[in-house]
């Protein structure tokens, strides 16, 4: 079968979403399928361009207009799809229902060219909270347009446990991995009386809660304590979040509030061999604490099988079914309580779980095993 993975942005080399969509694009390889990837993008000459693998299929030009053009005109995609014998269109929403994308939708069915539309977080309109008011005003066309564009596609893909969105039928399936990108770590063998190294890797938003991990950090180092615990954040982090959150006291207040500026760590961006240390140094990794903020309890985010991946036990606070149960599994409530770290130290210090045993339990969670669903089902 030969597929289109439709994107309405380009590839960062830092992005933890790039990384997932070219797991996806090889898996669907790996099953067998032809895959061509259209993205959007600014060239080396400025021009903003629609591309289908290496080749521009569109050039909106530059300038004000050119940025209007590329939100209204994809009629290269629909030329491309026919001239090619395209069977499937596999497209990541980009929160952008509109006429324009509508009616690309509604002229690829006409032409027999099935579509399933990935939805990455449902629901998702909480998460636009504190967003400019030119991205507010995008959502709010989305909201107009969303189930007229759901009708054109054949069924849309979430990670969530919903069976319906926007008024269509779903392929539920889980976010997976690439065992062959994501190596195992390397434990470090210290002792009982030895630190406590917690990493948390994202593109940090006020869904994620580290703050609620800073914060029982600094009631943790407030009380006499046994053991030093230090937190590795690892990815931007928005300034928001840094110094003026909207849900809670910035990091920037509370690691100042409880003296803690040694014990929180902010590396950056970081990637490859780099990431790959700083994961054998680590004992236990934080997932998403506070997704009660953008209304959502079921998801099954890709961070929660990275970690699992990598063999290292870790918390979250939202309903995974595919490790709610797991042995080496902190469940943290959804609230906005502090976490309370001793409960962390005395998890991890009873836990006697090899990083290999915690890689294997996951093996039915490939990307190939969650496209093949995919394919499957439509």
């Amino acid at each position: 079968m030969r597929i289109i993975f439709l994107l309405y942005h380009g590839f960062s080399e830092s992005s933890g979403i790039s990384k997932k969509i070219l797991c996806q694009i090889k898996a669907l390889r790996e099953l067998g399928h032809t895959v061509d990837i259209c993205t959007y993008g600014i060239n080396k000459n400025r021009h903003r361009v629609r591309m289908m693998n290496e080749e521009v299929i569109e050039d909106y030009g530059m300038g004000k207009w050119a940025a209007v053009r590329k939100r209204i005109s994809y009629g290269s995609i629909y030329r491309y799809a026919v001239s090619q014998g395209v069977d499937m269109i596999y497209v990541r929403s980009f929160h952008n229902a509109n006429p324009f994308t509508v009616r690309l939708f509604h002229r690829l069915q006409k032409a027999g060219i099935k579509i399933a539309m990935e939805i990455p977080t449902y629901p998702y309109d909480s998460e636009y909270k504190g967003f400019p008011f030119i991205t507010r005003c995008g959502l709010q066309i989305d909201r107009l347009f969303r189930r007229a564009l759901a009708k054109w596609v054949n069924a849309i893909v979430t990670f969530s446990d919903e069976a319906r969105i926007f008024g269509q039928r779903t392929i539920r399936i889980s976010n997976g991995v690439d065992f062959d990108a994501v190596p195992l770590r390397k434990t470090s063998g210290l002792d009982s009386s030895s630190a406590i190294h917690l990493i948390g890797v994202a593109e940090v938003h006020y869904w994620h809660g580290y703050d609620r991990l800073i914060h029982g950090l600094g009631e943790y180092y407030r009380q006499p304590h046994d053991r030093e615990i230090y937190f590795h954040i690892v990815g931007g982090v928005w300034k928001s979040e840094m110094y003026d959150s909207q849900h809670a006291p910035g990091f920037h207040e509370l690691i100042t509030r409880y003296h803690i500026r040694k014990q929180v760590i902010f590396h950056g961006q970081m990637m490859g061999k780099e990431l790959d240390e700083l994961f054998d140094r680590a004992d236990f990794a934080i997932g998403s604490l506070a997704r009660h903020r953008s209304h959502i309890d079921k998801i099954k985010t890709l961070k929660n099988r990275e970690y699992a991946a990598r063999g290292i036990p870790f918390i979250y606070s939202e309903t995974d079914e595919d490790f709610d149960r797991m042995p080496y599994i902190l469940k943290a409530p959804a609230d906005e309580s502090a976490i309370d770290i001793n409960e962390i130290v005395r998890f991890y210090s009873a836990l006697d779980i090899p990083p290999e045993q915690i890689r294997n339990s996951i093996g039915r969670l490939s990307w190939k095993n969650q496209m093949k669903k995919v394919i499957k089902e439509l």
